[in-house]
């Protein structure tokens, strides 16, 4: 009898350790990445104006503390392109952001020129939005502690997606439990965030964001990330195999008026 009762209080024991150990840990932000799509330069300035002087003002007054708003170091003539990052404490408060908005008098007038738009002419072509819940290991946003100007800051947006689904739970459990995070902060990435998906067009996937002064700031911290040991000791183990398919690479610079 007392061979079975060991062993069950053992289990009892770490139920209630791993209960205490969840319960204790700090509730995880929500995202959401909206990338306008455009094509003129009177939209650019108009999407502009209204992000600047009506959208993130109204996010501030609403307790949002900090909007981060990027372009591509790059643009395309044919499909260019405005990422808005808004950083959420909860799913309600994400759920709740366009009712605050629409009864935000501000917002509404120092807006108008955007939210009453006449069909033809439209202030972009269409607006892509990413809904995403940071990593345990990264459970809120991160304001980078960059030296250089802003002009000059290199944000770099990473997509990881993965062949199935199984394979992209085990990806975040590489930046979490295999502490791929830690890693990441020991090398000094200026991470805004590290996140999962859990909408968007391009699922399963994980995306995150590291910020440096430079492009060559980049290229040096990149390359002591592929030479330090416990990144190679962590990419070779067998658990850990195969769990990226595709990756995309975004280089972005923030705004003058981005709170990151």
């Amino acid at each position: 009898m007392n061979r079975f009762f060991k062993p069950a209080l053992a289990l009892i024991g770490c139920f209630f350790i791993l209960s205490a150990t969840f319960a204790a840990a700090p509730s995880r932000n929500y995202y959401q990445l909206k990338v306008y799509h455009y094509k003129t330069q009177a939209q650019e300035d108009k999407i502009e104006h209204y992000l600047q002087q009506a959208y993130i003002p109204a996010l501030h007054r609403a307790g949002v503390k900090n909007v981060g708003v990027f372009k591509p170091l790059k643009q395309q003539d044919t499909a260019r392109l405005i990422y808005v990052f808004t950083p959420f404490q909860s799913w309600d408060k994400l759920m709740g952001i366009d009712q605050k908005l629409q009864a935000d008098a501000s917002y509404l007038a120092d807006g108008k020129d955007y939210i009453d738009a006449v069909y033809n002419e439209q202030p972009y072509t269409r607006i892509e939005t990413i809904i995403l819940q940071a990593f345990p290991g990264m459970p809120s946003t991160d304001v980078p502690n960059l030296t250089a100007n802003k002009a000059d800051r290199v944000y770099e947006l990473r997509s990881y997606e993965s062949p199935t689904e199984k394979y992209n739970v085990n990806k975040v459990t590489m930046f979490n439990l295999g502490d791929e995070i830690g890693l990441f902060k020991r090398l000094g990435f200026n991470a805004v965030f590290y996140s999962e998906v859990i909408a968007g067009s391009r699922m399963p996937n994980l995306m995150y964001m590291t910020t440096f002064n430079s492009m060559d700031d980049r290229d040096k911290h990149w390359d002591a990330f592929g030479k330090d040991a416990y990144w190679k000791t962590l990419s070779a183990k067998p658990e850990y195999q195969h769990n990226v398919s595709h990756a995309d690479i975004i280089f972005l610079r923030p705004a003058d008026y981005s709170d990151f």
